[in-house]
């Protein structure tokens, strides 16, 4: 142990050094050296650097790690020169220290506890190392250690003044065991869990299901083909914005190419070309991979629960051989597959088809008809991080799967299907009035919504049978531009998209948006409240949430219908929207403390959402039937908002302007916001999909913000005492309690009404009070 005579001493503690024979890497050892201020940062890496260089062989690794430091310096020329063997992380606090040995898969040789001294609290310098083989290897690198802790103590000055520069320390150091999951494993022959290859879509099933020859009941308007290939499912293997998302996922944890592909190519995924070094950025994909998820994909899915007497009896003994094991809670593209080519569906096709269908294997599948093979892509879950008991998500140890495979204790990326399963619609089906479901009466499942019911063929050849169930394969959503660039970026030979078909399905979607809320508004004195009610079966907006966003726009209007005031302006030119006088729903990822420091990426809000594990904001709109603690049950509960038990709607209250006499409230959804798009551009240093992603989204007018709901309205309504924009017996009340004068304690919707709010609403005659006069008018107000 030595000291300087100055106040910035230092402490050589060798006490901590561990030795250890990994069986894989060979010797693993650490070392720590304490100092009681902290450390002029410049010297930290320059001595650190020069102590290593050239004492290590080929093949031995060194990470260093300070804690308590925030901002660094990091040369690049100073970086090359000892790239092979040098790695430097710094961290903010003892818990990130954790989380960087956690993302470098250096095991615990030193708790957390031993990176501050235990008389001291001081401040700790750890060293961990990995070298292959032993002997002089290791000799050089403890020697190293001990010259880097004797410059340390002779040089030590107090800390510089440095520029806030962040350290790049991407990728994190994940690998294809990090993003293993059960279910089907890639390949195909013997021994692989599929023995025949997924057909294409292009080579087989258009020859049946498309309408491009229609037949007298067979055409665009029900056949299946044309309309899955205008779907974003069709086309999910070709959306710009999944390419641009995927390469900067892929710099920023490796391999994580292959959790992405699982949904967005599962045909490329499942047979291999995805499962390799080189291969999880989708560069290996050919030919039908690109058929996003295929006709091939979901009729040869088995439900991974086994139901006797309900589940195909083949289903049994293809369980029991899966060799990725059976998902835990499927989600994330933990699909198992048919291994041979017997098409699944919910129809008996031999019965009706006079006893024999000839034309391909198929089994009857209940499972096809539920919620729960939505849920296979749609609950998406990080698999690298595990949740902790205070309810953080901290990184695993890399190069191993995740210890549970529960979805359940992973980052929640998306809840779509989580949403649906804890809402009122998962109980009972729900009369909405013809709102959705098509021919059904009533909705319940994903497929009632977004599969409607219809009435028509199911093949164009004999021998035909027409149905009133036969589900439409629009696959509905809420994407109002992608598949415009996707028409740009490919040839229609490819894609299998026109311009109509392109056009009818963005209508679809439109259409969609627009059925899956009502807005309501209400004036109370000064205030106009507006109410948006979620009709659909999850949260509005749900799915992918980067980038995607809805948002109440409110414009005041005088007497002349000039513009007084404006809140959630939207600037079609530049794509900004303004945020902070409105409501904007949205969720928001971000990265924690721990997960900041150990990437080199700012805390906080964040598109990087490989490495997200945090949720920052979600304030979307519930569905029927929520209630909070199922919701956090399945890790999709409002964060940063609240809603009560049972409320599917929010309620915004907006000032009204003096001089305003009308107003017009709309509400918009929009797929991919300025900030997003930008990100992707911007953040992508791999290739040129980021500018692609940009331009596409530049060139179909930047995304434009559906309306999803429009009210225009006079502000102050003779009569209209709950300010609900009409007069009718629930305002009759409120009129009788303002007839009783003007010291009346009137009970309308807002219990703050005065004498003044009487006489502002039903003083028909416009006299000095509120009397029998103006019944007569009220009544004549009053809607029948």
């Amino acid at each position: 142990m030595m000291q300087k005579a100055d106040d910035w001493a230092i402490w050589l503690d060798f006490w901590h050094m561990t030795h250890v024979r990994h069986p894989v890497l060979g010797e693993r050892f650490a070392a720590c050296v304490e100092c009681v201020s902290p450390m002029n940062l410049e010297h930290i890496q320059r001595f650190a650097i020069e102590s290593v260089r050239d004492k290590l062989p080929m093949g031995c690794s060194v990470w260093i790690i300070v804690p308590h430091v925030r901002a660094v310096l990091f040369f690049p020329t100073v970086h090359r020169a000892v790239s092979n063997v040098l790695r430097i992380r710094f961290a903010e606090n003892v818990a990130d220290a954790g989380a960087i040995r956690r993302s470098f898969l250096i095991k615990p040789l030193l708790t957390t506890n031993d990176l501050l001294h235990p008389s001291r609290g001081s401040q700790s310098l750890c060293v961990w190392a990995d070298c292959l083989g032993g002997g002089k290897g290791v000799r050089n690198c403890v020697k190293s250690f001990r010259q880097m802790a004797l410059v340390f103590a002779v040089t030590l000055t107090p800390l510089l003044a440095l520029p806030s520069v962040t350290l790049a320390m991407l990728p994190a150091g994940t690998t294809l065991e990090d993003f293993f999951m059960p279910g089907t494993q890639p390949g195909i022959g013997k021994g692989a869990d599929l023995e025949e290859p997924l057909v294409g879509a292009f080579e087989q099933c258009i020859l049946c299901h498309d309408a491009s020859t229609p037949t007298a009941t067979f055409d665009e308007s029900t056949a299946q083909f044309g309309r899955w290939a205008a779907s974003m499912m069709g086309q999910a293997t070709r959306d710009p914005i999944f390419h641009a998302a995927l390469a900067i996922a892929e710099q920023d944890a490796d391999f994580a190419g292959s959790y992405c592909l699982r949904c967005h190519s599962p045909t490329g995924w499942a047979e291999g070309r995805v499962a390799g070094a080189g291969m999880t950025d989708g560069s290996a994909l050919t030919g039908k991979d690109f058929d996003g998820v295929s006709c091939s994909i979901c009729h040869r899915l088995v439900d991974p629960v086994y139901k006797p007497g309900i589940s195909p009896a083949v289903d049994s003994g293809i369980l029991a051989s899966v060799t990725g094991g059976i998902p835990v809670n499927p989600g994330s593209g933990q699909y198992i597959l048919d291994p041979v080519d017997r098409r699944r569906g919910p129809f008996d096709l031999n019965a009706d088809h006079g006893g024999f269908f000839p034309y391909h294997a198929f089994e009857i599948s209940p499972f096809h008809q539920t919620s729960d093979l939505c849920a296979t892509c749609h609950d998406v879950s990080n698999p690298i991080f595990t949740k902790q008991m205070d309810g953080s998500y901290a990184l695993n140890d890399l190069d191993a799967e995740h210890p549970t495979q529960d979805k359940y204790d992973q980052f929640p990326v998306e809840r779509t299907f989580s949403e649906w399963a804890q809402s009122a619609f998962a109980l009972s089906s729900i009369d909405l009035g013809g709102r959705f479901g098509g021919n059904l009466p009533a909705v319940s499942t994903c497929q009632d919504c977004h599969m409607e019911d219809t009435t028509g063929d199911g093949c164009r050849f004999p021998p035909i049978f027409t149905r009133t169930n036969l589900p439409q394969h629009n696959f509905n959503g809420a994407n109002s531009w992608v598949i415009r660039a996707v028409r740009q970026l490919y040839p229609d030979i490819e894609t299998g998209l026109t311009g109509r078909s392109v056009n009818d399905a963005i209508a679809r979607n439109e259409s969609m948006l627009a059925r899956a809320s009502d807005m309501e508004t209400y004036v109370n004195g000064d205030t106009l409240t507006v109410r948006v009610i979620n009709f659909s079966g999850h949260k509005l907006p749900t799915g992918y949430g980067e980038g995607r966003r809805m948002w109440i726009n409110v414009k005041f209007f005088d007497e002349t219908d000039t513009l007084v005031t404006e809140h959630g302006a939207y600037d079609v030119t530049t794509a900004g929207l303004t945020t902070a006088d409105t409501k904007v729903y949205e969720v928001k990822h971000g990265l924690d403390a721990v997960m900041a420091a150990s990437t080199g990426l700012p805390e906080g809000e964040s598109f990087h959402f490989a490495l997200n594990n945090d949720i920052v904001l979600d304030n979307r709109i519930p569905p029927m039937g929520f209630v909070n603690a199922n919701f956090e049950g399945v890790q999709a509960e409002p964060v940063g908002y609240a809603y009560a038990d049972g409320q599917n709607w929010d309620d915004t209250d907006y000032t009204i302007p003096p001089t305003a006499v009308s107003v017009e409230v709309a509400v918009y959804h929009q797929t991919t916001s300025k900030e997003y798009i930008e990100f992707l551009r911007d953040a992508n240093t791999t290739n040129s999909a980021g500018m692609t992603a940009y331009n596409m989204w530049d060139m179909f007018g930047k995304s434009a913000p559906v309306e999803m709901d429009f009210v225009a309205r006079d502000l102050f309504i003779a009569g209209d005492g709950d300010g609900d924009g009409d007069v009718d017996v629930d305002d009759l009340p409120s009129f009788v309690d303002c007839m009783a004068g003007p010291d009346a304690t009137p009970a309308p919707l807002d219990a703050n009404w005065d004498a003044q709010d009487c006489l502002d609403v039903y003083n028909f005659d416009v006299d000095t009070d509120v009397d029998l006069e103006d019944f007569a008018a009220m009544m004549d107000a009053v809607e029948p």
